[in-house]
Parts: structure tokens; sequence; C-alpha cells
């Protein structure tokens, strides 16, 4: 009798890893922090993500990113990826030194493209905590916060952890990354005689934390909340910027495709400020909120 509980009970965790692994692997549950589980081998899943970026508390900006990503599950562990981005600005009543010139309207164009790769150490579904690294090249041309031309190249390393709990219902996930960027601005002609628009490359760190819970409510559809803290340190002038972020996510999941829409408001800032700001936030290269839309297709 013994032995029949072991075997049911060791067969009983293997469906529900099984279910677990199934139901999430790929799946962003968040809208910005990452779980740890992989693709599938010889699984390929289609990414359309939007990020509207919207407020700097005085005049009117609004940017919207464009990134379409495809990934490929070389193995059960390791997954490789390559992206296209592109960026729509439109930017009025604001001027800030070393960033944004003035009032500046751009049109859906492309910006840049990356590429990235992952491998899953411990799997979230079979170990008691998952964990994954990862590793991306990012190169813009296109300043996203001025629209103006600007060489950025960037390498990520991250590494993301994510605990199942309650048979799935429950998800935990924690994330770490540094990115290394060197950026190089274009001149701009006719800028008034004061502005500041430096031209000499540049060398940035940036660290970046995040958290995050979700909870399956109903069968297919999550509700999440996650937190980022991310700071950044520049050549010459030391601590940059520093930031918290948290809120929301929603999302639903079926056998093909998923979808996650979050809305994440910067709650406390500092650092780097322009004249006029009327918020102690950090909006120089941050606004006051972000809104997420991913949408993702299986193959």
């Amino acid at each position: 009798m013994k032995t029949t509980s072991l075997k049911l009970s060791a067969l009983a965790m293997i469906i529900t890893g099984a279910l677990m692994q199934n139901a999430q692997a790929g799946e962003d549950l968040f809208g910005y922090v990452k779980g740890a589980e992989s693709l599938p081998k010889d699984a390929v899943e289609l990414y359309q993500k939007v990020t509207v970026r919207d407020g700097k508390s005085v005049g009117s900006y609004q940017g919207i990113d464009y990134e379409t990503e495809l990934e490929y599950g070389y193995s059960d562990k390791f997954s490789v990826s390559a992206s296209a981005k592109f960026m729509s600005l439109d930017a009025k009543g604001l001027s800030v030194d070393g960033y944004l010139p003035g009032d500046k309207d751009v049109g859906f164009k492309t910006s840049g493209a990356e590429l990235g790769m992952a491998y899953m150490f411990l799997s979230p579904a079979k170990d008691d905590l998952g964990l994954q690294a990862t590793l991306s090249l990012d190169y813009d041309w296109i300043d996203k916060h001025s629209g103006y031309d600007k060489d950025t190249l960037s390498l990520e390393m991250g590494l993301q952890t994510q605990k199942y709990m309650l048979e799935g219902e429950l998800v935990w996930v924690g994330n770490m990354a540094v990115e290394a960027t060197y950026a190089d601005r274009a001149a701009i002609n006719n800028l008034p005689e004061d502005f500041d628009w430096p031209t000499d490359p540049e060398m940035e760190i940036e660290l970046k934390f995040g958290t995050g819970l979700s909870y399956r409510f109903a069968p297919n559809w999550f509700i999440s909340a996650e937190v980022l803290y991310e700071t950044e340190f520049e050549t010459e002038v030391g601590q940059e910027r520093w930031s918290w972020f948290a809120g929301p996510s929603l999302h639903y999941g079926s056998a093909n495709w998923w979808a996650t829409l979050t809305w994440l408001p910067q709650l406390a800032g500092g650092g780097e400020q322009f004249d006029g700001q009327d918020t102690d936030l950090h909006l120089i290269e941050k606004t006051e909120q972000e809104i997420r839309l991913k949408v993702a297709f299986n193959f």
C-alpha cells in the first residue's frame, strides 16, 4: 500500500510539473520582469511588444516603442532570439539640456536591433527554484528619448529566478541585470547658443532589480504585480539617475497565443532633473508612466 501511495504521489508530481511547464513555458506573466522558464526544444515564438512612455510633468511628451522578436528553442534549456525595433515620438513644450533640444515629432521609423540568448540552469516546473541566465546585445541608431540620431551599443547580462506555488496558481519571479552601454550622439545644427548637446562618446552602466507575484484567478487568466528599481552611472556624472516603478499586469494565455497588458507608473526617482520640473521623479530619461502590451504566438 505504501509503495502504491508513493508511486501515485510521484506520478501526481510529474503530471503537475508537466502541466505547469506547458502552461507557462515561454509565457510572460509580467510586462517587465521575466520568468526563468525556457522554450521547449524546436519551439518558435513570435512576440510583438508595444510600450507607451508618457508624461514628463511639463509640456507634452509621448514616445511609443515597438519591438518584434522571434525566439527559437535550440534545446529544452537554451534559446536564441532576434528582434527589430521601431519608434515614434511626439514632444512639445519641453527642452532639456543634453537630452531634448525642443519640440520633436517623429513618425513610425526603424530604430534598432537586438540579439539575445537564454540558458535555463534549473527548471521552475521540475526543481524547487528555477534559474536562468540571459545575455543580449542591442544596437540603436535613434535615441528614443529625443528622436535624434544617436549610436548606442549595449550589452546586458541578467539572472532570473522563478518559483511555482499552490500547484502553479501562484508564481513568484526575481530578476537582476547589469547593462553596459557605449553611446555617441550626432551633432545637431542650429541649436541655441546656450544649449548643451555633448557629442563626445559616453560610457554608462545600468543596474536593474525586479520582482513580481502572479496569481491565476481563472483558467488561463493571471493577475500580477511587479516592482522595479533601476539606476544608471555615467562617465563624468557618477550616479546619474535612479527610479522605483510598480504596477499591475493582466495576462491571458492559451495553447497557441498569449497576451499581457501592464501599467507601470514611476513611484519615486532621483538624480539629474531639468529646470521647470515640478515633481521629484527622474523624468529626463524616464517618464511618469508606461503602458505595455505584449502579444505572442507559438509555433
